[in-house]
């Protein structure tokens, strides 16, 4: 695994020992098949640099980072442009990942780099469930001919997990046949963040869960920093909340996706995202 990693700023505190970690933090900097806005594959470097911006203790849990086990994996390597090889890597490395028996938190890049982290876990968890929260369903079968897409890595899951295993929150965009087949085969919350919440966590109850946290969920005024913005999301107060509302469930993976840097004003998605990741390590990780 080691051949296809690179140093990078590490995330806040994180440990210099891989194998006594429980946590793995690694970065997927591609934003080879955006299909507005490029300047994801920054989104990993940056979510580390602001995170020494924020505290390690999380009063919302009252746990802190210094508790908690977690090392920097650094980024994988991509070959730019090479879109299936890229996604091969990925796998490689989220399997290995799962194989060392870490807890992957994946900092995107582009929300394809999702799909190859699930079909991972796909081979050790096949009652995977997928939560995904975005402004974006994702549901496409391919974009302008492109079956590789960020706008269809949950076609993607459904095919891999069956679309009743996949439930979607804060969705407001979408074809016309993305919510029609939503509607005939998903779990899709329009605009919904915090009120399904409850109603999931009964559902799922003991089952292995997956979190993938497209920033764009939340509203452009909150985190501008990304590809697609989409107006009418939550708040980043509302994100955090339901994301916590999510821990007393049998999490095996997250990821934070999406973040482009390059149209943040004042770091302030960044920031939003290197939050997400302390809340996520503190609940799910630990």
């Amino acid at each position: 695994m080691k051949d296809l990693l690179e140093n990078n700023l590490g995330f806040m505190g994180a440990g210099d020992s891989y194998e006594e970690a429980n946590i793995a933090i690694v970065g997927f900097p591609m934003d080879f098949t955006v299909s507005f806005r490029p300047g994801t594959r920054m989104g990993p470097r940056q979510i580390r640099s602001v995170s020494e911006g924020i505290e390690e203790y999380s009063y919302y849990q009252d746990k802190d980072l210094v508790n908690a086990s977690y090392y920097d994996c650094g980024d994988v390597r991509l070959p730019f442009g090479n879109v299936q090889e890229s996604l091969e890597r990925i796998y490689q490395v989220a399997k290995q990942l799962i194989k060392d028996d870490k807890f992957p938190v994946s900092l995107g890049g582009e929300h394809l780099v999702t799909y190859p982290v699930l079909k991972a876990f796909g081979e050790k968890y096949q009652d995977l469930v997928v939560i995904q929260f975005d402004a974006h369903a994702d549901l496409r079968e391919d974009y302008l001919g492109e079956p590789h897409s960020h706008a269809t890595v949950m076609s993607k899951a459904c095919q891999l997990f069956g679309g009743k295993n996949i439930y979607q929150l804060g969705i407001r965009s979408g074809t016309r046949e993305e919510f029609q087949f939503a509607k005939e085969n998903t779990n899709l919350y329009f605009e919904q963040v915090l009120e399904p919440i409850e109603g999931i966590v009964q559902a799922v109850k003991n089952r292995p869960v997956y979190i993938t946290i497209d920033i764009d969920v939340v509203d452009p005024a909150f985190a501008p920093g990304t590809g697609t913005p989409e107006a009418g999301g939550c708040s980043s107060k509302e994100l955090i909340h339901a994301m916590l509302g999510l821990k007393n469930l049998n999490v095996v993976g997250f990821d934070v996706v999406e973040v482009s840097p390059i149209f943040d004003v004042g770091d302030c998605t960044s920031l939003l995202a290197a939050k997400l990741v302390r809340e996520a390590m503190l609940a799910f990780g630990t």
